[in-house]
């Protein structure tokens, strides 16, 4: 019988919780990893829609990427958000699993499969951990190419209708950095780096303006955009190694920021 264990442990072999960030929540946040795994589902975020999506679809388990709880939960009362959220998953005995940090920085993890997206070559990470990982990923365009066009390669693998840009469309790429998630702070990396462009899924107003006079280009897709397909290419991993296992991404989950 597989549990949720079982299923936990080979995501902690593809992701190791090491190479989480100290401030972050990872592994499994609630639930019984004992309990039989036979329907797991993937988010980005766990909403009151993907909580009801889990529980129709009988999910045993959720893996999301950002975690919940993040915070320490000091009173479990259906008042709160992310009380009530507890209470209908444990009611339903849905366990939630993340990794979230390790898993942008793992070997195949966000970071890794953005680069490989944007076709960079010889790819490290942007901040080493330990070595051959760490935090972000640097990589060479095999031709320099104008940050609007490098956007619009973006813009093409991950789906989007439209995409953001700090910087001239013009300014030729060749060294460029990526950073799923909201990662401005790592700018300053990539300006040490020597980059010429940075692709982040978002950053604060002032990092706009820090890019543009450190002369780095920007792309941002969006947090969500630059995280949401590393969840769905999960469900390919999950289902090639537990041939048992039903596996899907969440399909209530959306985008909460819209273009109009």
């Amino acid at each position: 019988m597989l549990t949720v264990e079982m299923v936990t442990d080979f995501l902690g072999r593809i992701a190791p919780l090491a190479l989480a960030e100290d401030w972050d929540n990872v592994g499994l946040l609630v639930g019984d990893p004992r309990q039989p795994a036979r329907r797991v589902m993937t988010c980005l975020t766990v909403t009151p829609n993907v909580v009801a999506e889990a529980v129709e679809g009988k999910a045993d388990l959720i893996v999301t990427h950002h975690p919940m709880p993040f915070h320490a939960v000091k009173r479990l009362t259906p008042e709160t958000p992310t009380g009530g959220m507890l209470l209908d998953l444990i009611a339903a005995r849905i366990a939630v699993y993340s990794a979230h940090t390790a898993f942008d920085s793992a070997p195949n993890g966000i970071n890794q499969r953005l680069a490989r997206g944007l076709d960079l070559r010889g790819v490290f990470p942007l901040v080493f951990s330990q070595e051959g990982l760490g935090t972000g990923r640097i990589g060479w365009l095999e031709d320099p190419a104008p940050l609007g066009e490098v956007a619009e390669s973006v813009k093409q693998f991950l789906k989007l209708e439209s995409i953001q840009i700090v910087g001239d469309p013009d300014k030729s790429v060749r060294l460029m950095a990526v950073a799923c998630g909201a990662a401005g702070e790592l700018l300053e990396k990539a300006r040490e780096a020597h980059c010429d462009a940075m692709l982040l899924g978002e950053t604060r107003y002032h990092t706009y303006l820090e890019a543009e006079a450190y002369g780095i280009g920007l792309i941002l897709p969006g947090h969500y955009a630059s995280e949401r397909f590393g969840m769905e290419c999960l469900v390919d991993v999950l289902t090639a190694e537990f041939s048992n296992l039903e596996v899907w991404s969440s399909r209530s989950e959306c985008d909460p920021v819209r273009t109009v």
